[in-house]
């Protein structure tokens, strides 16, 4: 099983980024995908979920409004659009799968991959 995460780099505040997860070795289309993130001395994070059909999707309270996850099954990709960013969305962000639908919790979720990181200046 390998999550590839990419897309991540600096930005102004304001700005947007579109981070990318390619997903390999387990049948994609039937996983809940998610994002974390991590600030540097702080709790990793939910910050995003989409359920497998992609019907459904869930968001922290912190970047509703300002972020969109969507999936391609057709590619094994889960997508994360961040717009209107801010400083404190500056994180290592982490892709991962869940068997769970509508899954937001980090003990939920089985596979990892390793992080991508995101600076937004000020």
């Amino acid at each position: 099983v390998q999550l590839q995460a990419s897309g991540g780099g600096l930005v102004q505040a304001g700005g947007s980024l579109r981070l990318s997860c390619a997903a390999s070795g387990f049948i994609f289309g039937s996983w809940t995908m998610g994002w974390f993130r991590q600030a540097p001395g702080k709790e990793r994070e939910f910050v995003a979920a989409i359920r497998w059909s992609g019907g459904s999707e869930y968001y922290a309270d912190s970047v509703k409004g300002r972020f969109a996850i969507s999936r391609d099954n057709t590619k094994n990709t889960v997508y994360l659009q961040m717009n209107s960013l801010k400083p404190e969305d500056t994180a290592v962000y982490y892709c991962a799968a869940s068997r769970r639908q509508g899954a937001t919790m980090q003990y939920e979720y089985t596979y990892w991959g390793q992080g991508t990181q995101v600076t937004v200046s000020s």
